[in-house]
This record gives structure tokens, sequence and C-alpha cells, in this order.
């Protein structure tokens, strides 16, 4: 990993939800006096100054039809943007895919599949980590998922969000940056094979959304865990850049139960922002690394400055699905349009422009 260090799950989001809030970790948001340690704090000494952190986020990632040509040179697939990805202190996507030679074809339209690779080429792009909690995850079967935890674990690269069983899907990722300790969640709030998908005690799946209490309970025992709490969604109507009654409703539900930020993809459309009290909330982040022109080509990277628990600056940087399915950073007209077209969405988001 570039700068994160990642930190295994010590216990069950179910069994951590019960504990008290007065076990939840000291908060690190401070930076170490630099003082020797065993000097006693002094009256005059100044406060240390708060740790600022920079996420960079993006939406749905696969490699097939376009793009599996790309892991020919894993180093290099995500092309120029990956300087963008890499700048932040800690990256993640939505990797759209099983990652699986294996498995028999799930009952629906769309099947993506990638080989191990995926994981090597998400690596050398700065993108520390990947949701998998999305409606392709299973594409190739329970035999397909397991596959993509294994090679996950054999590449030693973070995915959350599915699991082999329930704990394992609802339990976040958890790693630490500059001191500060991260917990992030994936769920997922497609109906398509939800209830085959489902993880359970015995039986490998993807979280849901669809349960309420485990999701709540989820993002409650990251919360004694952790400084910061995202939860990376995967929800929406696809071509909607406006978010469902049923988006709004589970955002509200995250935010009230500790998430920090709450954001997702699936529309492969772009969606906007805005705060549900100091909750920072980001409805959809559209196509990112892409086989197909879908609803949109219209990508970007979304970049937030975070400090003390708090979003202090939100940025989109507008790009482009390109011809090989490599997002590409717009200015001028391109940009404009994109920018102005979130604009416009703004209106039917139900959030508050700034946090309370």
């Amino acid at each position: 990993m570039r700068r994160t260090r990642a930190v295994l799950a010590l216990a069950a989001a179910g069994a951590l939800a019960a504990g008290c809030a007065a076990d939840a970790p000291e908060p690190r948001w401070r930076a170490s006096s630099p003082a020797s340690p065993a000097a006693a704090p002094s009256s005059s000494a100044p406060p240390a100054d708060p740790v600022t952190l920079t996420l960079a986020f993006a939406g749905d990632v696969h490699f097939t039809g376009r793009t599996l040509a790309l892991l020919d040179k894993p180093a290099t697939a995500f092309g120029p943007i990956a300087k963008t990805l890499s700048d932040a202190d800690l990256t993640i996507v939505n990797l759209e895919t099983a990652v699986t030679g294996r498995g028999t074809p799930e009952p629906k339209r769309f099947h993506f599949r990638a080989p191990k690779t995926a994981f090597a080429a998400l690596r050398a792009a700065g993108v520390d980590a990947a949701s998998v909690a999305n409606n392709h995850a299973l594409d190739y079967g329970q035999v397909g998922l397991l596959d993509t935890l294994a090679a996950a674990d054999a590449a030693d690269y973070p995915i959350f969000g599915a699991g082999r069983t329930a704990d394992d899907a609802y339990a976040p990722w958890l790693t630490e940056v500059k001191g500060v300790r991260i917990a992030v969640l994936g769920m997922s709030q497609v109906a398509e094979l939800s209830a085959q998908w489902k993880p359970t005690d015995t039986r490998p799946g993807i979280a849901m959304a669809f349960d309420p209490a485990r999701a709540s309970a989820a993002v409650k025992a990251a919360r004694a865990q952790a400084d910061l709490v995202i939860v990376f969604m995967h929800w929406g109507v696809e071509g909607s850049s406006c978010p469902s009654g049923q988006m709004q409703t589970f955002a509200q539900r995250m935010a009230r139960d500790g998430a920090d930020i709450v954001l997702g993809t699936h529309a492969h459309t772009l969606l906007t922002d805005g705060w549900i009290d100091d909750t920072y909330i980001h409805f959809g982040l559209g196509n990112f690394l892409w086989y197909g022109d879908s609803h949109s080509t219209d990508s970007g990277v979304l970049k937030l400055t975070v400090r003390e628990r708090a979003v202090v600056r939100n940025e989109f940087l507008p790009a482009t699905v390109s011809g090989t399915g490599q997002p590409v950073l717009v200015s001028g007209t391109a940009k404009k349009r994109i920018t102005d077209k979130l604009k416009a969405a703004k209106r039917c988001t139900g959030l508050a422009a700034a946090p309370a």
C-alpha cells in the first residue's frame, strides 16, 4: 500500500455495536507534540496542529471489453489520471467485477469478470482499496466471489463489502493514515438478486443495505473503532442524476448512526453532493475506468479535505471516459459542461449546501 497501513478488524460488526460508547478509542486527530514524550506538558505550549487528510474517491472500475487489454500493462492501466489518484493520502474506488476465471454466469443481463492482474493495476494507479459491495461481485456465483476474495488475499490488496460470511461482509476495512484510524464499509442497495446474494453465517455474499438493522450495527461498530467512518454505497437509479427516496432515507440512517462520509456509485451517470447535519454525502460518482459509454461518459475524481471528522473542502475534478476506457481529466468547455450539469443536479439532492 502507498501510504496506509491495513489493520485487521478484531471483532464482528454486530458484536462491537453492543459495546459502550466509552469503549471507543481516543481520537488521534491531533499531531504528536514535538516535545519529548517524557516531558510534562506545558500550559504555555501551543496546541498541536490538527491532522489534515486528503481523500480521493472515484466511481466504477472493471476490466472487460476494451479495458481488458489495459491489463497487458497493469502499471499503466489507468493512464495519466493515476497521478491524481496517487496524490491523495487515501484513494478508494468501486471494483465492479468478479476477479475469477471460473464459475457459472448468474441469471442476469450483464456479466463482468477480470484476471488477477486487476489488483496490480489498482495498486499501480495509487488506489489503496476497493469496494466490492456491488451488483457484479457475484456475476459468476459464489465460486466467482470466493475466487475474488482469494485473489485479493494473495495480492495483499484490501477489498471490503463482501465476505465468506455475513460478519466478514459487514466488517469494516480498517486502516491508519497519519495516525488517524479510518474505517470503510461497503454496502449495496441494488435489488437485483439481492436475496440470493446476501451473506449468511454459512454463505458468502455482499453486505446489503436492505438489512437496515445490520447496516446500522455495522456503522456503529465502525464508529467504536475509528476516528473517521466512511460508507461506500452501491445505489441509485441507472441513468438518473437525482437520488431516489430510498437513497435519501438510507443516507439519513448512516448519518444518524455515526458515518462521517457517505458516497457511492451505480447509476452510470454523475450525481452530486451536500450535507446531512455534519455528514458529507455524495450520491454518485459515475463510471470511471469503463468498457463502454453506458448512460454517460462523464466521470471524475472527488477530492475531500478532512480535519477532525469534518469535510472542510470538497472538490470534484471532472473527467471523461475516453475511447480506451480510461478516464481523462478535462478543462475548458468540457469541464464547464460537467460542472454546470452538477450544479443543476444539486436541486434534487435534498441535502444542505453546507454542514450544520
